[in-house]
């Protein structure tokens, strides 16, 4: 930790100013840092600005090279391409021209790296078994963060992260607008987290870092997808929405590639070396705050 930024003060770039990439920003600035995102929208950095941010445009080099040499630390949110992480591509050169040192950079991966498990425990240090083009991806771009890390000196943290949700993704306006689906396939169940520990599990990285470390952040509840959205219709006193069959014609492409992989997830590495635990631990408690917040 550099003297001259002191911790009390923090500042990041994020590299993917989204939903999850926003959570962090507002995070920073709520403990009186400046957060910079990225985006290629010029539309969306004029609402980043107008929501305090410092908002950059992640083709502008000389914008991202005022932006690293502004900051304490980095974070990665946007996902790979077919050609790799657009985030190390545009972030190398900029780390390079400005001569910045942050203290800290993390990447967001994804569970998928682990590939499927047949509903086994999935770890940090055992092999990456990708089952998906996405997947296989973002294994691609842990190592390819990973080296840069080691040839630039830098502290490079790995998130690998299941499926999110929270304030404005979740399932309660499904639900109530009657267009939610309880998708079901047999024996499958994986976990999820809710964006704020998302983002209190980054900033204990931030206070222990931990070089070329790699951590999933998840619940502590690994579950079937169909047991959340019978649990919340029940809570809201709902009906529980027809159950259709995973490999039905009516689910998408991109909802069944959600299903390939059974397996669930550890977080015992960032509880044991972070000091970190999820403020919901199971999607009760999740989704009981989205509804009383409502």
């Amino acid at each position: 930790m550099s003297p001259s930024r002191p911790r009390q003060t923090p500042s990041i770039l994020v590299f993917g100013g989204g939903w999850l990439g926003q959570a962090v920003g507002r995070d920073v600035q709520a403990r009186g840092g400046t957060a910079w995102l990225t985006s290629r929208s010029p539309d969306t950095r004029a609402e980043l600005a107008d929501a305090g941010f410092q908002a950059v445009d992640p083709a502008d080099p000389d914008a991202l090279k005022e932006a690293v040499s502004a900051v304490q630390t980095l974070l990665v949110t946007t996902p790979p391409e077919p050609s790799g992480c657009p985030g190390l591509r545009a972030l190398v050169p900029a780390l390079s021209a400005s001569g910045a040192w942050p203290d800290w950079i993390g990447y967001i991966s994804s569970s998928a790296v682990y590939g499927d498990r047949a509903g086994a425990w999935a770890f940090e240090d055992e092999p990456l078994h990708a089952s998906s083009l996405t997947g296989a991806r973002r294994v691609r771009a842990e190592a390819e963060w990973l080296e840069a890390g080691q040839g630039m000196g830098l502290t490079i943290q790995i998130f690998r992260l299941p499926a999110l949700y929270g304030p404005g993704r979740n399932v309660i306006g499904r639900l109530r607008d009657g267009t939610a689906r309880l998708v079901h396939k047999p024996g499958q169940v994986f976990n999820r987290i809710h964006v704020d520990d998302v983002v209190s599990g980054l900033r204990a990285s931030m206070d222990r870092p931990n070089p070329g470390r790699a951590y999933t952040l998840c619940d502590d509840a690994p579950s079937p997808a169909d047991a959340v959205m019978a649990w919340t219709a029940r809570r809201m006193g709902l009906p529980t929405p027809p159950e259709i069959d995973w490999t039905d014609p009516s689910v998408s492409d991109s909802m069944r590639r959600f299903y390939l992989d059974n397996k669930r997830l550890s977080n015992a590495r960032a509880k044991a070396e972070l000091g970190w635990r999820p403020r919901y631990p199971s999607y009760r408690e999740g989704m009981e705050a989205l509804l009383q917040a409502e």
